[in-house]
């Protein structure tokens, strides 16, 4: 099995470039996950590449689905790893093996005589992944042997659902934002009169799109229920402050953000 250290010797045969990094453990994997971007996006900046291809597997997407929906996801975490998505800019991230599980991704890696490199943390039981992958989904495969096969199915159903949700707010959105003027000291405002003809699941989108915009953070599921309730709330309403000290509030048929 290749380590870093012999990582360059090992690939020699196979005729490839090969760049190691080496960082400090992270506290929590995500942060991990978002430091091999940054320099997967780095990397190929600097070959002047477009694409990066990750061996994400059907197994992989399967317990991501599990792993959102665990955390109280939305559609958008429960469509778990799309097939493409912007990795920086002008370089796209590709993922070509999301039809395929990872057992037989091994098969085909016996089969080649292709030695295996395998995470040191997957079996570190701290990690929430690595219990869904061990535990959980053996056990999901005793009603449903297929498990994987049909979480992964039911991740590309809600990435075409996400996209066609993501089209139809796109308009009212902007349209809405379109009349904003640096008047009084707001961060940021938005036309509700322009929202309120919405269906429900897009002024929540419409809403967590501009708290994501103009907050820059991820709101959760508490925030847009309260930031949605403003479209039709009486004048001089107002949310508790979110994260950063600003707060949504209802003047005439704006909703604006201030500091609180």
């Amino acid at each position: 099995m290749p380590t870093p250290s012999t990582l360059p010797s090992w690939r020699q045969g196979g005729n490839c470039p090969t760049t190691v990094r080496s960082h400090p453990p992270a506290q929590q994997r995500s942060r991990g996950k978002g430091v091999r971007y940054r320099e997967l996006g780095a990397i190929a900046h600097r070959q002047q590449y477009s694409v990066v291809v990750t061996g994400h597997t059907e197994s992989d997407r399967a317990e991501t689905l599990l792993y959102n929906l665990i955390r109280g996801s939305g559609a958008d975490g429960l469509q778990a790893l799309t097939w493409k998505r912007q990795l920086v800019d002008e370089i796209q991230l590709v993922r070509p093996l999301l039809e395929i599980n990872r057992r037989e991704t091994a098969q085909f890696c016996r089969d080649a005589n292709l030695p295996v490199w395998e995470d040191s943390t997957n079996h570190d039981w701290r990690y929430t992944r690595n219990r869904i992958r061990a535990h959980l989904l053996p056990a999901l495969a005793e009603f449903n042997p297929q498990v994987e096969h049909t979480l992964a199915q039911t991740a590309e159903l809600l990435r075409a659902e996400v996209e066609c949700l993501e089209a139809l707010v796109d308009a009212p959105y902007q349209h809405a934002l379109d009349d904003w003027s640096e008047e009084q000291s707001c961060w940021q405002r938005i036309d509700r009169c322009q929202l309120q003809s919405l269906p429900l699941a897009l002024q929540r989108r419409a809403m967590r799109r501009f708290l994501h915009q103009f907050l820059h953070t991820a709101p959760n599921f508490d925030h847009v229920e309260k930031i949605t309730g403003l479209i039709a709330a009486p004048n001089r309403s107002q949310t508790d402050p979110f994260g950063g000290g600003a707060i949504a509030r209802v003047e005439g048929r704006w909703i604006v953000l201030v500091e609180s």
